[in-house]
């Protein structure tokens, strides 16, 4: 298995060159209707881009998510189809994977771009780069995780940011969780924390200096 943080320093750095001091907000394990509709309008609302990395099942189920992520300027990226550990799947299971998850955000938007993918929990293998890259995707980490799944407080997902970023920084948060979870059940303040933080993180992040922009385009 390769070791994310190395595999992925100079893709954090080509975004440094690209946008100066950029950084990148990313939301995982959407699209989910009692949270993700409230963290658009914040975004809206600061005139944020971000990058939504959706479960293909969750887009499929979810179609207006998706089309309003476009249409307001997001960027939705591919989170696999069911979520699954793709280090534990034979090779056959992650192509179904990476493939049906990009059909199904197809299907709920034919203006979607697909550029980018996101292994569940991180997970990177070669096996899986090859195949995303066969998929024409480019892997997707991130640099700076605040774990704001686990409901750590508000001013601790702020915090954690602001100790951690800088420039050409992606930020990991979340919008909904695994379908693993669900059992767990889903209600309005999943991710109310991270919905809370979003408005204290943004300014502070410009007032640091620091641009929050669309992920750069690839070559």
């Amino acid at each position: 298995m390769k070791d994310a943080n190395f595999a992925f320093d100079a893709r954090s750095k080509r975004a440094e060159d690209t946008v100066g001091c950029g950084v990148y907000l990313t939301f995982d394990d959407g699209p989910n209707s009692h949270c993700t509709p409230d963290i658009l309008d914040v975004l809206a609302e600061f005139r944020a881009p971000a990058t939504f990395c959706v479960i293909g099942t969750y887009a499929a189920n979810e179609p207006r998510l998706i089309r309003r992520m476009i249409a307001e300027g997001h960027e939705v990226a591919n989170h696999t189809m069911t979520h699954p550990d793709l280090s534990r799947c034979e090779p056959d299971e992650v192509q179904h994977e990476i493939l049906a998850a990009s059909r199904a955000i197809r299907c709920a938007c034919p203006q979607a771009s697909v550029r980018h993918v996101r292994a569940p929990y991180g997970i990177w293998t070669d096996a899986v780069l090859a195949m995303s890259a066969k998929a024409g995707l480019a892997a997707l980490h991130w640099s700076v995780d605040p774990r704001d799944w686990s409901c750590p407080g508000v001013d601790a997902i702020v915090d954690a940011v602001l100790t951690s970023v800088r420039p050409g920084a992606i930020v990991l948060l979340h919008d909904g969780c695994p379908p693993d979870e669900l059992g767990r059940g889903i209600h309005a303040d999943l991710r109310n924390q991270t919905l809370k933080a979003l408005p204290k993180l943004i300014p502070a992040l410009r007032d640091r200096g620091f641009a929050i922009c669309p992920l750069p385009q690839l070559h």
